[in-house]
C-alpha cells in the first residue's frame, strides 16, 4: 500500500519557529500531502502560512489555546485521501529526506504497527540522576533505563537519538505519525487542557495497548525548544503533578509508586532551588504542593 501524510501543527505565539519548520518541509524530497496549521496565537500567524505557497497548507484559528484540543481540531480537518496523520511541534525542523524515509517505513510496515516517530538528532546531553539509573529505581517500578518505556509509576523514559529502529511503549507528539484508523476511536484527552503536559504520553500509551509503536532511526529531525508559549513555573508545577496522577489513574498504573516518584521529584527540585537559589524552581515546588493538596478529584481550573 502506498501511503500519504497529513501533518497537523499546533502553534501558539511562535511565528519564527513556525516559519523555520515550514521551510524545512518545503525542502522535503517527499513533502506531506497536507499541512494543517492550528493557530492559537494572540496575534494570528496566517501570514506565515501564506509565505509558503509551494506547500499544501490549511490554516485554522483555534481558541482557547490547548495543544491537545488544537491537535484534535487538526485531525478533523485532514483530507480523506491521507492514510497517515502526523504531528509536529512548531519548534522542530526536519532533514530533507525524513518524510521520504518515514513513508518507506510505512509502505513496508506490518498492520499491527500503529504509530512511528521521527528520530531526534539534537537531543541535549543532560546529567542523569544517579537514582533514576539505579537498579533500585527499576526494582521499585519507578523508572526504567530502557528507551521509550513506561514504568508502573507512570514515569516515562525518553528515547533520545537511536542508532536503529526500535519499538517503544510511547511516542512524543514532537514529530510522530499514526495510521489514520487510529483516530476512529482515539483522540487527545481534553483533560490535558491549557498547557498540555503529558498529553502525548497519554495518547500514545493508549495506542501501544492496541498495537506496536516504533521510532524510525533514519528519519531525522531536530527540536529547538522555544521560550514562547510557556506557562509560569508555578503553573507548570501544578500540571506536573495533576497530569501525572491523572495518567496513572486512567491507565491503572501504581498510584502508590507515582506518589513515591512525585515525592522524590519534589525533593530534588526543592534541593536544587535552595542550593542554587533558583526562585523558578522553588515556584515549581510550590505548584507541585498546591496540586498535591488538590489532587482528588482532577481539577480543570488551572
Amino acid at each position: 500500500m502506498t501511503h500519504s501524510i497529513s501533518l497537523v501543527v499546533a502553534t501558539k505565539d511562535r511565528p519564527e519557529d513556525l516559519s523555520n519548520l515550514l521551510a524545512s518541509l518545503r525542502l522535503q524530497s517527499a513533502p506531506p500531502a497536507q499541512i494543517v496549521i492550528v493557530d492559537a496565537s494572540s496575534d494570528p500567524v496566517e501570514y506565515v502560512a501564506s509565505s509558503f505557497p509551494e506547500l499544501s497548507i490549511q490554516y485554522l484559528r483555534h481558541w482557547p489555546p490547548s495543544a491537545a484540543a488544537q491537535r484534535n481540531a487538526g485531525i478533523q480537518a485532514c483530507i480523506p485521501s491521507s492514510t497517515l496523520i502526523g504531528f509536529a511541534d512548531d519548534d522542530t525542523t526536519f532533514e530533507p529526506h525524513s518524510f521520504e524515509r518515514m513513508l518507506n517505513f510505512w509502505n513496508q510496515a506490518e498492520l499491527d504497527i500503529l504509530g512511528a516517530a521521527f528520530n531526534i538528532r539534537n537531543y541535549p546531553e543532560r546529567g542523569h540522576s544517579v537514582f533514576k539509573r539505579s537498579a533500585l529505581a527499576e526494582w521499585l517500578g519507578l523508572y526504567s533505563p530502557k528507551p521509550g518505556s513506561v514504568s508502573p509509576s507512570g514515569w516515562q523514559t525518553v528515547t533520545g537519538e537511536l542508532a536503529q529502529t526500535q519499538f517503544v511503549d510511547w511516542l512524543p507528539s514532537t514529530a510522530t505519525i499514526f495510521r489514520r484508523e487510529v483516530f476512529n476511536q482515539n483522540l487527545f484527552d481534553d483533560v490535558f487542557d491549557s498547557y498540555s503536559y503529558l498529553e502525548d504520553l497519554d495518547f500514545s500509551y493508549s495506542i501501544s495497548r492496541q498495537g506496536r509503536l516504533a521510532v524510525v532511526a533514519d528519519a531525522g529531525f531536530c527540536h529547538f525548544p522555544s521560550i514562547g508559549g510557556r506557562v509560569s513555573s508555578r503553573q507548570f508545577g501544578r500540571f506536573e503533578v495533576r497530569n501525572r496522577l491523572y495518567f496513572v489513574r486512567k491507565h491503572n498504573l501504581s498510584v502508590a509508586r507515582c506518589y513515591l516518584g512525585l515525592a522524590i521529584r519534589i525533593s530534588m527540585s526543592l534541593a536544587s532551588g535552595v542550593l542554587r537559589r533558583n526562585a523558578e524552581m522553588l515556584d515549581r515546588v510550590a505548584g507541585n504542593l498546591d496540586a498535591l493538596v488538590r489532587a482528588t478529584p482532577v481539577a480543570k481550573e488551572y
